[in-house]
């Protein structure tokens, strides 16, 4: 039997508070990449067809698949505490609401564009891009570290594309390329924040 010397010291109400806003950001974290993966996931099958081998329906259930695990790890009532709590910076609800908003002005543009020039392979690439940089000012905003290799990683796919696209390959394999390439990178990202916050 221990004394009361021993035991954990009690959370203030300030801690508390802090350690459930961390818990609530890593959960809808988690459920945002996961599914924002399944969507790259199903724009990348679009890509495939008979003309690849590949049927599309088989690449929608893995993708499905990796998603309900993704969705697991993050809202299961027994996963471990985040190793730190987050320190937001002052008004980081709004400085998140003002980066999405400009992220979504940025890929009507990019698609707007790419229909324009009449270089839809770019579609996917642009949006890469976009989506990849916008986690830079997020791994910020939310104190979420991973957020910055998540960014990097987005805008490399998007490079990569870019350069598919240069070298002459079709729309349809660009956009398989880069929406499962994009669907990993935020599938990782996600089973990170569940697992280790």
């Amino acid at each position: 039997m221990t004394s009361s010397s021993d035991s954990a010291p009690t959370p203030s109400v300030a801690d508390a508070q802090c350690l459930a806003l961390t818990r609530q950001l890593r959960r809808r974290g988690t459920v945002v990449l996961s599914v924002f993966a399944l969507a790259w996931a199903f724009a990348g099958a679009s890509g495939t067809g008979p003309a690849t081998g590949v049927a599309p329906v088989s690449i929608e259930a893995a993708a499905l698949a990796v998603t309900a695990v993704a969705l697991y790890l993050g809202l299961r009532k027994d996963a471990r505490p985040s190793p730190r709590t987050v320190d937001l910076p002052a008004n980081w609800a709004r400085g998140v609401g003002v980066v999405n908003g400009l992220e979504l002005l940025a890929v009507v543009a990019v698609v707007a564009a790419a229909k324009v020039s009449g270089r839809p392979a770019f579609v996917p690439v642009g949006i890469a891009l976009v989506v990849g940089l916008h986690f830079f000012p997020l791994a910020r905003l939310y104190d979420q570290w991973q957020y910055r290799w998540t960014g990097t990683l987005m805008s490399a796919v998007a490079v990569a594309g870019a350069v598919l696209v240069l070298v002459g390959l079709s729309a349809e394999t660009v956009r398989v390329v880069v929406g499962l390439a994009c669907a990993a990178v935020l599938w990782v990202s996600a089973c990170h924040l569940a697992v280790r916050g």
